[in-house]
């Protein structure tokens, strides 16, 4: 045991003096019921892809305990494939290498996962987390596994402890895995289950089970939401972890097409979920979530009524520090590609939306500006206790580079926040069917042999060239259809039950330019308010007291001398707080204040 301390502390040093002697350890949330605030954590995926190994976890765990629990990390979560053993040949695609119970549930690979042996699951694993003072989380998948189909396993009976018997017979895997159904980002790993049917209920009874008799604490369902929708099995998930005897916080995912309509379909039955698709170390997925942070904000959904407790949005996990790279077999192995600039704005921006922070990058490795940047105080505050948190439409920016310099201020304005009033293009995306904006589909003829479905929605003027997918008759003759013509106008996904809808999209929109701006009350009354500059060159942002009055009334705004304030990122402190409230930003930066008026 000593042998083990003293090496886990030199492995520490020999990382970073000033990591093992000087990391605050100051807790910002102690006393404090963390299950009504946005779940905070680690999760292997974006440092480890999926070749975690049991030994890297629990080491990841200390770290964890020791630096960042008492900012309010407290879930460890194993990442996807974790019964998927590390041999030539694996990998994220490959079929025919994961280990699987006799009744065709998935267990820890004891290549990687020794303590699991003889039975015992992720048991061990979980004691020593507990230990900690952490909690600990797996990711699973939708349904049932291609090898379980393929192996057509028996179903236990968690009520017998024996095989499932209805109607005089044994049930098996191949009875309730629906193949057409396959998950459509791994079709050779997963398939949904027949919810509908006992026996599929009961597969599902048995694999939740098994995970809290196993001392799961989280659990990140995937494939299950955005346009892997499938309520059925989530309902049915939820209905399961609600009747067990402590709380398992349960996650959704993938958030591709993700709408606050469909994300209300959820109420009562989840705890997080994603509403994004996978965010990696690029600029581009960062200022991918402006607008969908700013749409679930103002559909009041932050938080909402979640399972046993809130429900928050979630951005995904935060890329930062030492990373591995997407779908690969192999560990960290780089630094993150995002500019120091544009890791305060990602970390500002999941701050300000009160998503759930779970970090992704190798904590053995951290160093010291991630780990201030993961821990500082203001954002968490923001995080865990703010309100009326929203996008702040009352922000102008002007550049201060050359490309611009020409233009009169207000030609600046309109092209940085609203782009051209001329030119559009149809975005086509997934929805819930009770949006009422996917009604708008229709069958026209194209010629005596064929028709055409074609989408023209109410106002669209008549000479304006519909949007039209052909139909054939093969298609239409097949008992598998992927789309079915609803008769409310409804173009439906028989695969994830979703709806299809084309929004207008303004042509200058598709540019990651431009100024964004948040605002939110604290709860010793501090107004929050951050500047987002999305555009390459520096920008000066401002915005008036005012305005700001608009979208907090009652506050004392008016009167500039009555604010006092700093700006986080700078360390500039201002006796009175000027108006307008201006600052120049970095490329891709923010500025983020704390203002107090009396």
């Amino acid at each position: 045991m000593k042998t083990s301390l003293f090496f886990f502390f030199f492995f520490c040093c020999s990382l970073s003096l000033l990591f093992c002697f000087h990391l605050p350890r100051v807790s910002s949330s102690a006393g404090v019921d963390r299950l009504k605030l946005p779940p905070r954590g680690w999760n292997s995926y974006d440092s480890f892809c999926w070749t975690i190994s049991e030994d890297d976890f629990l080491t990841s765990a200390k770290v964890v305990a020791k630096y960042l629990k008492s900012h309010g990390y407290e879930y460890v979560v194993v990442d996807y494939l974790w019964y998927r053993r590390l041999v030539p040949g694996a990998y994220v695609e490959s079929l025919g290498f994961d280990v699987i119970d006799q009744w065709g549930r998935m267990v820890p690979a004891p290549d990687r996962w020794p303590s699991a042996k003889s039975g015992k699951g992720f048991t061990e694993v979980a004691k020593e987390v507990h230990s900690l003072g952490l909690k600990f989380g797996i990711h699973v998948m939708r349904g049932l596994s291609r090898q379980a189909f393929d192996a057509n396993t028996p179903i236990l009976d968690i009520t017998t402890g024996r095989a499932y018997k209805e109607s005089g017979r044994e049930w098996r895997a191949q009875d309730i895995g629906i193949k057409e159904r396959s998950c459509a980002w791994m079709p050779h790993g997963f398939m949904s289950v027949n919810t509908s049917l006992p026996a599929g209920r009961a597969f599902l009874s048995s694999l939740y089970h098994q995970y809290a008799e196993w001392g799961v604490d989280f659990i990140k369902h995937d494939c299950v939401f955005g346009a892997d929708f499938n309520l059925e099995e989530i309902t049915y998930v939820s209905r399961v972890l609600k009747k067990l005897n402590r709380p398992i916080l349960y996650s959704l995912s993938p958030g591709t097409s993700v709408t606050p309509t469909m994300a209300k379909e959820l109420k009562g039955l989840a705890n997080m979920y994603r509403v994004t698709a996978d965010d990696w170390d690029s600029w581009g997925d960062v200022a991918s979530h402006f607008d969908v942070a700013r749409d679930f904000a103002k559909a009041e959904m932050v938080p909402g009524e979640g399972l046993l407790g809130n429900s928050w949005p979630d951005l995904d996990m935060l890329p930062l520090g030492w990373l591995t790279d997407q779908g690969v077999n192999r560990g960290p192995h780089r630094q993150c590609n995002l500019t120091l600039d544009e890791q305060r704005t990602q970390m500002t921006l999941w701050s300000m939306a009160r998503s759930p922070l779970m970090f992704g990058g190798d904590v053995r490795k951290i160093d010291m500006t991630t780990y201030k940047l993961i821990t500082n105080p203001t954002l968490l505050e923001i995080n865990d206790y703010s309100s009326n948190n929203m996008e702040f439409p009352y922000v102008t920016g002007k550049i201060l580079g050359p490309t611009m310099s020409h233009l009169t201020r207000q030609s600046r304005i309109s092209m940085l926040n609203r782009g051209s009033d001329h030119h559009h293009a149809r975005g086509v995306g997934l929805t819930s069917c009770k949006d009422s904006n996917a009604n708008g589909w229709s069958v026209e003829s194209l010629d005596q042999y064929h028709e055409q479905i074609c989408w023209r929605e109410e106002g669209e003027q008549l000479n304006q060239e519909p949007l039209c997918l052909y139909k054939r008759k093969p298609l239409l003759a097949s008992t598998q259809q992927m789309w079915k013509l609803s008769s409310n106008a409804t173009l439906r996904s028989s695969y994830s039950g979703l709806c299809v809808r084309v929004k207008q999209v303004k042509a200058n929109d598709v540019r990651i330019s431009g100024v964004r701006s948040w605002i939110a009350t604290g709860r010793r009354g501090e107004i929050y308010v951050a500047f987002f500059n999305l555009n390459v060159e520096k920008t000066l942002i401002s915005a008036k007291l005012s305005d700001m009055a608009k979208v907090l009334p009652g506050r004392n705004l008016e009167h500039k001398a009555a604010c006092k304030g700093r700006e986080v990122w700078s360390g500039q402190r201002y006796g009175a707080v000027g108006d307008p409230l201006e600052m120049v930003v970095e490329k891709h930066g923010c500025a983020l204040f704390v203002l107090t008026c009396s």
